[in-house]
């Protein structure tokens, strides 16, 4: 017999009741790195001046087999509803007083079933309705987990979530975590750095990331407040970018008159605006211009001549690279991948969170939450020395 003050160290929960304790609790584990991130600020481990931003996929429970188009799941759905229709004409052709007998009472039961599918189908056709809605348009939805997608890694193309992670400089430790069912960084930026202030109570002084997160027009709703963004634009980021004779850098704007100058001081005027209104055309007025110049085949081999495209936020893109190029900023972008990939390095290989094991995006925010905790509660202890120094210190505050 065990005595009553040792019964649970002798009894540790199984599987079953911990993975209950999670689906029960997903909403309070949701916020637990957010009350870690607070005990690590008033231990002064976060000061919240310099923020990285980084994302890795990791797998949803899903099968990526398991991924149909729209076409696919309107097609089932009209399988499916002639096939009510079908049982339900069955089942008023059996006489009442057959109602006991077996035949009935199966197609009952897959009449049961056919309705749960269908219903379950409707719910994918909702959800891609609301998605083109949003404008995303998404071409395929998971049966299985709809809020995941399908997205690549260096393991292939599975269904997953896009984990991002926000680290403090200080000491590296994670701020905030989030999983997006957006299958690239591009818009990620200003709404993770905004979430990480919620948590620090106050606005960075830099926010830093990778080519994967630069767009011009997000990026600038963190610029235009006055915290310095350092993000290389996708050209920046190549290692030696072959430098062409005539590409776009080559080409001089002039404000006052809108227009272009090419190398061979021809003029490119306004023409109009293209994707959606996001950018704005310039070209030779007369293509025989181009024909004529002695570097056409090399700098266009276009009939219509050279076309140079501007962003409608080029200046705020200039100014960005501009930014990104200063010796202050290439120290900050230095440390960012020894301070981002730190985290998603413990979180995947010593706690094993390489796919989730709950359904749902609110699931896989509280299980990478619960992750990113252990990752910090790891990290605290090398800080201090050990858990007993971590509590006297809170309590030493707290006094």
């Amino acid at each position: 017999m065990y005595h009553l003050c040792g019964l649970w160290e002798d009894l540790p929960p199984d599987h079953k009741t911990i993975a209950e304790f999670r689906r029960k609790n997903k909403r309070a584990l949701k916020e637990l790195i957010k009350q870690c991130s607070r005990i690590c600020m008033e231990l002064g481990l976060i000061d919240g001046n310099v923020l990285f931003v980084d994302g890795t996929k990791i797998r949803a429970n899903a099968s990526r087999g398991k991924n149909y188009t729209k076409q696919h799941y309107e097609k089932h759905l009209a399988e499916v509803d002639k096939r009510i229709e079908e049982l339900l004409e069955e089942c008023d052709r059996i006489d009442e007083e057959e109602r006991e007998q077996g035949s009935l009472v199966k197609m009952e039961k897959e009449l049961a079933e056919n309705e749960g599918y269908r219903t379950k189908i409707r719910e994918m056709l909702s959800r891609f309705k609301e998605e083109e809605e949003k404008g995303k348009a998404p071409k395929t939805i998971n049966q299985t987990d709809p809020e995941s997608a399908l997205m690549r890694s260096v393991q292939g193309s599975h269904a997953s979530y896009n984990v991002q992670s926000v680290v403090d400089d200080k000491h590296g430790l994670i701020v905030h975590v989030d999983a997006v069912s957006d299958s690239t960084d591009v818009n990620q930026f200003a709404n993770q750095i905004t979430q990480a202030e919620s948590v620090t109570g106050k606005e960075c002084e830099v926010g830093c990331a990778d080519a994967g997160y630069a767009d011009t027009e997000e990026l600038e709703k963190i610029d235009r407040r006055g915290t310095k963004v350092v993000v290389p634009s996708q050209q920046q980021a190549l290692h030696n970018p072959e430098e062409k004779p005539f590409h776009k850098n080559k080409f001089v704007y002039n404000t006052e008159h809108d227009c272009y100058f090419c190398p061979e001081g021809h003029k490119l005027t306004y023409k109009g605006k293209e994707d959606g209104g996001k950018k704005l055309a310039y070209r030779i007025p007369d293509a025989d211009i181009c024909k004529k110049c002695r570097h056409y085949g090399e700098c266009t081999n276009s009939q219509s001549g050279r076309k140079i495209v501007r962003l409608l936020q080029e200046e705020i893109k200039e100014k960005l690279e501009r930014h990104y190029e200063q010796p202050e900023s290439q120290e900050i972008y230095t440390r960012r991948k020894a301070r981002v990939e730190h985290p998603f390095g413990h979180i995947k290989r010593n706690l094993g969170i390489t796919n989730f094991l709950l359904r749902g995006r609110e699931s896989a925010q509280a299980e990478i939450s619960i992750g990113a905790t252990c990752f910090n509660i790891a990290r605290m202890i090398t800080l201090f020395g050990g858990v007993k120094e971590i509590i006297g210190q809170f309590l030493a505050l707290q006094s």
